[in-house]
């Protein structure tokens, strides 16, 4: 045997030159479609912003969900962590650009760093869902009706409520507050905002099951999609809370002062005359309400304006609440809300905004920041109990900007409030989507609470907004405006009020747990067959 007979019986036998074409072409296509079905991901989440407002095409809060639990049917864990990222990526990148807009255009950050800054929250909102894809895809059976309208819909809940809160958390466009202008906003005095969300989801879970589902399932499914809104019906007409007293006359103030110009030296004066004007033009209202941070120095620097504002409209029969900033005697300082009644009264914001209102970041940071002239002091927050603001005759629970995004953190105060009162600066997101987004928030915890709430905003949008959620009255936008309307006290408690989120995230961790054991159960089984 020849030296060339054995190198050759070393290499592999030949393969058909067909055979490597076709895998290539087997190998890209799988590619094509894996990007393919990402792209579809991020679509829909884009699409789902739409479902909030201002367009508040509400179905889509079922739809996209639904198509990305189809989606994640038959996808590896790997597969289904980047088809969560990208449908998280493509809602909070298509429902909060206006990040942008607030650090760049408004703050004066570089556009490098807004457009980075953004990107960094839309990617760690976006990281939620990848979590969530690759759990579901890794630990939870695929197929049946468990999994998809109950497994399936409990997980989901459980991250978007956990993304409320943790680290501070960010509650911006979970999807309940898409409803509040639909019968399924009358289980918010009942469940609340995440309540609402599992319904949706639950619904969303029902869509997949009419499409992959048995025809048992089907029928099953299309029960559950009808039952919210049959039950809806009824329960919108009951009332949680009932008047406690006559209705009070409200004016708010808005100075309608652009974002850019409301901190220039040269504007000071100006400011605090328009504002002064516009209280005057209310003045025998029994409530006038600036928004925050209205004027535009500390409270500590203005006490003699306000002991004048504060003499002239109680000669007037008027009490005062406007949102200032303000030092304490250990040089800290306040994003506060100030009344002035028959006493001085004082609510400091509890819930900050990283990067913003404080700065979770070493020292050199700091530094950096400074000589940038980017903001870099911290303010202090405000104690967890406050009680209400004491006023004409109204107690309010006062809540300042986003805060009002975090419905559970108030709770505790309608034990005595009988109204609420949120005063904010929309002013620093334009004219996009923000101040839209943000009013339907204050709208749900209106409607959760089941009280009037008075909404005081810079340039927009300032509105009085009843205990279902009606606009009452609202101003015009970017237009300096005196809105009255009368308010009534409410008093008692929903069902919401007494228990929280607790119940609803204490029934999605059980639903998940079972979905979870009795899959894996009938997984056994089937393969021990």
């Amino acid at each position: 045997m020849g030296p060339e007979v054995i190198a050759g019986a070393d290499r592999p036998e030949p393969r058909p030159a067909a055979l490597l074409p076709a895998r290539l072409i087997v190998s890209s296509n799988a590619r094509v479609n894996r990007y393919a079905l990402r792209l579809i991901a991020f679509a829909t989440g884009a699409l789902l912003a739409c479902g909030f407002a201002p367009l508040q095409w509400w179905p889509l809060a079922i739809v996209c969900p639904a198509v990305l639990m189809y989606l994640w049917e038959s996808a590896t864990p790997r597969e289904a962590a980047w088809l969560g990222f990208w449908f998280n990526f493509g809602t909070f990148g298509a429902g909060t650009y206006w990040l942008y807009t607030g650090l760049h255009t408004m703050g004066g950050a570089p556009a490098w760093m807004a457009f980075g800054l953004m990107l960094g929250l839309v990617s760690i909102m976006a990281l939620y869902h990848a979590a969530l894809g690759y759990a579901v895809a890794r630990w939870l059976p695929s197929g049946g009706a468990l999994r998809w309208m109950v497994a399936l819909p409990a997980a989901w809940l459980l991250v978007e409520w956990w993304r409320g809160w943790f680290l501070t958390g960010f509650s911006w466009l979970s999807l309940g507050y898409s409803q509040t202008d639909t019968w399924l906003a009358a289980f918010a005095p009942v469940l609340g905002v995440y309540g609402i969300s599992a319904i949706l989801l639950v619904s969303a879970g029902a869509l997949v099951a009419v499409v992959r589902g048995s025809v048992r399932t089907r029928v099953i499914a299309c029960a559950v999609l009808v039952a919210p809104w049959v039950v809806a019906l009824p329960l919108s007409t009951i009332e949680w809370t009932r008047p406690s007293g006559p209705a009070v006359k409200v004016a708010i103030a808005q100075g309608a002062i652009p974002q850019n110009q409301k901190w220039l030296d040269t504007n000071h004066d100006a400011t605090l005359t328009l504002y002064r004007e516009l209280a005057e033009r209310a003045f025998g209202t029994p409530l006038i309400v600036f928004p925050e941070a209205s004027l535009p120095d500390l409270a500590n620097d203005l006490v003699p304006y306000l002991r004048s504002l504060y003499h002239d409209a109680s000669a007037k029969g008027s009490d005062v609440v406007l949102g200032i900033l303000r030092m304490d005697e250990h040089e800290q300082y306040y994003n506060s809300v100030l009344a002035l009644g028959k006493q001085v009264q004082w609510y400091d914001k509890n819930h900050l905004v990283p990067f913003a209102e404080f700065f979770p970041v070493p020292q050199f940071v700091r530094s950096w920041l400074r000589l940038m002239s980017l903001p870099y002091s911290d303010f202090t927050r405000g104690g967890d109990a406050q009680p209400p603001l004491r006023v004409a005759g109204l107690r309010l629970a006062a809540t300042i900007c986003y805060e009002d995004g975090y419905g559970s953190s108030q709770l505790a105060v309608l034990r005595e409030a009988d109204a609420l009162v949120n005063v904010t600066n929309d002013a620093w997101f334009g004219r996009g989507s923000a101040r839209h987004q943000h009013f339907q928030i204050a709208r749900m915890r209106a409607i959760e609470a089941q009280r009037y709430m008075l909404r005081a905003a810079n340039d927009g949008i300032s509105a009085v907004i009843g205990p279902h959620g009606e606009v009452v009255a609202r101003a015009p936008e970017f237009q300096q405006h005196v809105l009255v309307a009368s308010v009534t006290p409410y008093t008692g408690l929903p069902f919401y009020a007494r228990v929280g989120n607790w119940l609803i995230i204490s029934l999605a961790t059980i639903a998940l747990a079972v979905g979870w054991a009795v899959g894996r159960r009938r997984a056994s089984a089937a393969q021990s067959r």
